[in-house]
């Protein structure tokens, strides 16, 4: 059999510009998901994995997609209700349906024939011909390989919903990421209102994009970038740089804060930054910037849920933690850019022109960066270049 290079397939939409950058962009611009593939997304409970799908559900019915919603652990009428306080409605092509059994499921899907078969969740469903309970290691086999067979001799695509466990693992045996064309995880707080889609794997599109979120009461709305992330007033142990995800630019705002610890048993404790990076930091910043950190307890985050493990943000991670131990910020309206050597030198990145425009669209007149050549000067923003770690540090207070 020869495989021809066209057509090429066309990717159906959801309508939400931010899910969609995630599922992957084809070579002729068109985003979505990709006809006969299969999408597992994993969550925290009540994060909102069910109002993204629902959503997205109802967004390709609107659109005259057929979409068959099958729901293990809701009826349809509780999902009716959650569609009315989420004010999406219920569109004639979108078909509920509240079945455990995956010969049933396969049977009506048969039948419907939707271009999108959504199954909340995956865990709960079962094949009356295997032994074992739902969620077992058996089943999730057995119900993953008759969906994604499902999915490929019908053009018909398949999304599923997995369970997180408490180390953040998609719950069940991971030969079922391996079955998938695509996995994304949707993060978030459930006391904040960000919302952060990403993908781990994608065989349609890369896995460095991220979609942001904020949840409303009205269900989801698609930010620009993360919503906590905003200049306002400067404070120690606080900075913002521009970081990179994918094809966009975000700034994301690095929190430090020290306290008293004892020597020999510091406590070195980083949220959505690489630890090995924390320690190196660290340790510039006592042999380079002349503090004295091996007593003290040092604790960094990036605000809103983010994680950023590029180098572009030693700068900042180290300017928050030397804020925080002086007590002394940068002026409003500065964040910074770069990457910190060993030697305390500072080094260059990648996209330097991007990564100051956002900085210059959000108000930020003044960007800290190393010694490289910019391409053009871009409107709005000044560059402050800073050669080493003694330089950035005369920045704070």
């Amino acid at each position: 059999m020869e495989v021809g290079a066209e057509p090429s397939v066309a990717r159906l939409p959801t309508g939400l510009a931010e899910f969609d950058r995630v599922l992957g962009i084809s070579p002729d611009g068109t985003a979505g998901i990709v006809p006969g593939s299969v999408l597992l997304v994993g969550g925290e409970p009540g994060v909102g994995k069910s109002t993204l799908l629902l959503q997205a559900a109802g967004a390709w019915a609107r659109r005259g997609a057929r979409v068959l919603y099958v729901s293990s652990e809701e009826s349809a009428e509780q999902i009716r209700l959650r569609a009315e306080r989420l004010e999406l409605g219920l569109p004639p092509e979108l078909f509920l349906l509240a079945e455990t059994n995956l010969q049933r499921i396969a049977e009506q899907a048969r039948k419907i024939r939707p271009r999108v078969l959504l199954v909340d969740s995956v865990q709960m469903i079962f094949a009356p011909s295997v032994d074992g309970s739902p969620g077992s290691v058996s089943q999730m086999r057995r119900c993953g390989s008759e969906l994604v067979m499902l999915a490929k001799s019908t053009s018909m695509s398949v999304v599923l919903v997995g369970h997180v466990t408490k180390d953040g693992q998609l719950a069940g045996p991971r030969l079922l990421e391996h079955l998938v064309d695509a996995v994304i995880y949707f993060e978030g707080e459930r006391m904040h209102a960000a919302r952060l889609v990403r993908a781990v794997k994608n065989r349609f599109g890369a896995t460095l994009e991220l979609g942001i979120f904020e949840m409303t009461g009205h269900g989801l709305r698609e930010r620009s970038s993360v919503p906590e992330v905003g200049q306002g007033e400067a404070c120690p142990g606080s900075v913002i740089c521009p970081v990179i995800h994918g094809s966009r630019c975000l700034l994301a705002e690095i929190q430090a804060l020290t306290a008293t610890g004892f020597l020999g048993a510091a406590k070195r404790k980083s949220s959505g930054l690489d630890a090995n990076r924390l320690a190196m930091i660290i340790a510039v910043l006592e042999q380079h910037a002349g503090l004295r950190l091996a007593d003290r307890d040092i604790f960094a985050q990036v605000v809103g849920g983010m994680r950023v493990v590029e180098p572009a943000s030693d700068l900042a991670l180290l300017l928050a933690v030397a804020g925080a131990e002086r007590r002394k910020s940068l002026e409003s309206g500065v964040c910074a850019i770069g990457e910190v050597g060993l030697s305390g030198r500072l080094g260059g990145v990648t996209q330097m022109e991007q990564r100051l425009m956002e900085a210059a669209r959000l108000g930020f007149g003044r960007v800290l960066v190393p010694p490289i050549v910019l391409p053009q000067r871009t409107k709005g923003v000044e560059p402050l270049v800073v050669r080493s770690v003694q330089e950035a540090m005369e920045h704070l207070g």
